[in-house]
Parts: structure tokens; C-alpha cells; sequence
């Protein structure tokens, strides 16, 4: 059974303004994640935006990226065959001795380093032991990683492993129906679960001790039909999943109108944190990301906003104390 976290719910519904004077008003939160986190080129790219910004995001690592040719052949995810994984591994010690050094630049730059376990499995019938099982292997293979390529960790690595990554987001945030999942999250010593969808921009959920986030349905498009927040659900809808560089600035201006108005309504109304999901992927000519960098742009340097890490905005989202009201479409 979940209990609101500060009195809200996923169930979203219309409110009136708030008419309260802006000096009393919680800030704008702006919650930005990627998911994989692979590609070193935008580990820097998106390194680069938060520090242009005063930014801070949450990057759910998938850990076969880490995984070199010798911990490929050992890896195998809950009923999956030996050395499988849907989105790779890494192509050379290399790109990951590469990526390592972004990961742990991130960290100390304020960026929140989660999980988004290892092989990009769908684990929506997966029991507790099976999600046990694939979040010690993402500990196993963070806690190694150096060691792995022949590096010697920076001082502080096996404490960011072990104590500082608090959040997860299941792949195609296929979250297991029930406690499974919940109890595994706890059992890894997870304290945020990012896996749901919520029907506008909703406050989090306690389940369990877990915080509970979920990307929200937006409006979008001349129809304004509504569409999970996240740059590949706008790939889908924009080309049908299939390449378009062609028409790129028409996807970008309408991601970005489709970010920008969601952002609005939050700021001009409620305050309830607006989330929004990337990947490490630049999808019909880099649309996605360039909406996005339009839109950190515009809205992070505001004092009343704050453009901040999952685990950043939990202490933030608890400070409000009671907050009634939810929104939604």
C-alpha cells in the first residue's frame, strides 16, 4: 500500500491558480534525466549544458556500457542467454576508461549517477530474486569497472558505488506490478524509483520507503494530444521511430513548444515539479536535445526555478511540507 508523499497522488485533476504572492511560493523545479549514458560525446555535451546553466542532472546508467568483452561473456540478465544485452556493450577498454572519467566528473560536479540496471531488459514479470539479481551485477560491475580496464579508482569511487546511488528507472520503464520490485530497490539500498507515468506533472509517491517519480503526459502537437515527456516517445509520434533529419527544426519547435508550455503551466500555477526524460541518443538530427538545451537555457538561470538532480529535489519536494494540491491535463 503507498501513501502520498506530501498529500499527492498519481491520480491527476484540475485545480484553480494558485493566487498565493510569488514571494511565497516554493521554486519551479525542473527534474532532467537520461537514460543509457553511454555516448561519451554527449556525456560531454550534456556536462557542458548543465555547467553553461547552473544545472544539475540525473543520468541512469545502463552498466553494459561498462562491460568490456571479458564481462560480456560472463553477464546474463534473468532468463536471458549468457553475454546478451538489448542495447550492447562497450566497444574498447578505451571508451570505457572514457566514460568512467565522465561518470566520475559528473558525480562531482553535482549530477546524480543512478541506475538503469544493466541489459535494457523488459522486467515487468520479473520476481524480487530477478531484480536482485541484475542490481547486484550493476553493483558488481561499477564496483570493478576501474580495475576492469587497468586503472586505479579515484578516492571516493567504491563510496559513490556503495553508498551514493540512490534512484532507479526501469527499462521502457516496465516496472513490476506489486512489491517485487520495491523490495529488491530496497533491499540494493535504493531510496528513489523514477518508473512511472503519471497523467501530468504529479508530486512523487512513498511505496514502501521508496520515492516514487513518473515522467508526465504533456500536450503536444496542434491537437495538443497528450505524450509522455520523454524525447523518445516524440521520435515515435514525429516520424514513426524512423530517422528524419529533414524535418528537424519542425520536431525541435515542437518538443521545445510542447517542453516550454508544460514548464508554464507548473510555473504559473502549482509549482509541481516538471520532469522531463532524454536518452543518450540524438534522435532526427538531435530535435530532442537541442529543444532541450532551448529550454534549460531559458528557464535555469531564473531565481524561482531550480533545475536540479532527483536526489536534489526530494529534500526540496519534503521542505514544502503539505502540499494539497495535484495537476494534470
Amino acid at each position: 500500500m503507498s501513501r502520498p508523499l506530501l498529500s499527492a497522488c498519481l491520480a491527476a485533476s484540475f485545480i484553480l491558480p494558485v493566487t498565493t504572492e510569488a514571494a511565497d511560493r516554493p521554486k519551479q523545479l525542473v527534474i532532467i534525466s537520461f537514460d543509457g549514458a553511454h555516448d561519451n560525446a554527449l556525456w560531454l555535451k550534456s556536462r557542458e549544458m548543465a555547467a553553461k546553466n547552473g544545472a544539475h542532472f540525473t543520468y541512469f546508467l545502463s552498466c553494459t556500457f561498462l562491460m568490456n568483452e571479458a564481462a560480456k561473456k560472463a553477464y546474463q540478465a534473468p532468463h536471458q542467454r549468457l553475454g546478451k544485452s538489448n542495447v550492447g556493450f562497450a566497444q574498447s577498454d578505451d571508451e570505457i576508461r572514457e566514460r568512467l572519467g565522465n561518470i566520475w566528473h559528473a558525480h562531482l560536479e553535482g549530477h546524480d549517477i543512478s541506475s538503469h540496471a544493466c541489459g535494457h531488459f523488459d522486467g515487468r514479470e520479473w520476481s524480487e530474486a530477478d531484480w536482485s539479481a541484475e542490481y547486484a551485477t550493476f553493483h558488481t560491475t561499477l564496483k570493478n569497472a576501474w580495475k576492469g580496464v587497468g586503472l586505479d579508482e579515484p578516492a571516493g569511487w567504491r563510496d559513490l558505488v556503495d553508498h551514493g546511488i540512490k534512484g532507479f528507472r526501469a527499462p521502457y520503464l516496465s516496472a513490476t506490478a506489486g512489491a517485487d520490485m520495491i523490495a529488491a530497490e530496497k533491499k540494493a539500498g535504493f531510496s528513489y524509483d523514477a518508473s512511472l507515468v503519471t497523467k501530468g506533472p504529479a508530486m512523487p509517491v512513498e511505496e514502501d520507503g521508496i520515492i516514487r517519480f513518473g515522467l508526465p503526459l504533456i500536450p503536444e502537437g496542434p491537437s495538443e494530444k497528450p505524450i509522455i515527456g520523454m524525447d523518445y516517445n516524440l521520435f515515435v509520434r514525429h516520424s514513426k521511430g524512423e530517422e528524419d533529419s529533414a524535418d528537424s527544426k519542425e520536431f525541435e519547435d515542437r518538443a521545445y513548444a510542447a517542453f516550454s508550455q508544460a514548464f508554464d503551466r507548473q510555473y504559473n500555477g502549482n509549482r509541481i515539479p516538471l520532469q522531463l526524460g532524454f536518452h543518450f541518443v540524438e534522435m532526427n538530427g538531435g530535435a530532442y536535445w537541442r529543444a532541450l538545451d532551448r529550454l534549460v537555457g531559458d528557464v535555469c538561470h531564473r531565481e524561482d526555478v531550480a533545475c536540479v538532480s532527483y536526489s536534489e529535489a526530494i529534500p526540496m519536494i519534503e521542505a514544502r511540507g503539505r502540499l494539497q494540491q495535484t495537476s494534470g491535463l
